[in-house]
């Protein structure tokens, strides 16, 4: 089982992961949606295609675009279509 964890508080975990990049994409169904907020962030990557960011927030403390997806990644990435990953700071273990 793979946990996204944060402030203590495991905020995904799955069995159903994918790989890329070194980061573990997280099948939405294994979010806990309650500790995720949309962000007007977005990004792009030349092969994967256009990102979208949620902040994480756990209690009071807020961690600003530290989870993305892609909503139609592009054919080369399909395979991360409805996973979301985890960066700055969040813990995956």
């Amino acid at each position: 089982m793979v946990k996204a964890i944060w402030n203590g508080t495991i905020i995904a975990e799955s069995d159903n992961t994918i790989e890329l990049e070194g980061n573990q994409y997280f099948p939405e169904e294994s979010l806990k949606k309650e500790f995720l907020e949309e962000s007007d962030t977005t990004s792009t990557c030349p092969w994967k295609g256009h990102a979208k960011y949620y902040n994480v927030k756990v209690g009071d403390s807020m961690n600003k675009d530290a989870a993305w997806y892609y909503p139609a990644p592009n054919e080369a990435a399909k395979e991360i279509k409805g996973h979301v990953a985890f960066w700055k700071g969040v813990d995956i273990e």
